[in-house]
């Protein structure tokens, strides 16, 4: 069924990204709780991590707009940037925890 509904299979998607990026945020939380210069460099790295990928995910939402793709498109390819990024981080964070 999702395979032919792309609002369904967004959702869906939309869904595990919250799930995704609630590990993330534990494993952040635990990293930036534990102090030091690792501390500062994470919070950094959050605060720049966040505002490029908006400017990428602005970027793929306008992109799908100036184009005319189907109106799924442009936040189908948004989310999965986004997912992408949470998993990099999660598998970076988890390797120091």
């Amino acid at each position: 069924m999702t395979a032919s509904n792309p609002w369904l299979r967004l959702s869906l998607n939309a869904f595990r990204l919250g799930a995704e990026a609630n590990s993330v945020v534990a494993l952040r939380m635990m990293k930036i709780a534990s102090g030091g210069p690792g501390a500062a460099r994470e919070a950094q790295l959050m605060v720049s991590e966040k505002i490029q990928t908006a400017i990428e995910a602005q970027s793929q939402l306008a992109i799908g707009v100036m184009t005319g793709a189907s109106a799924h498109v442009g936040p189908t390819k948004a989310l999965a940037l986004y997912r992408r990024k949470v998993r990099a981080n999660r598998r970076r964070l988890s390797k120091r925890a």
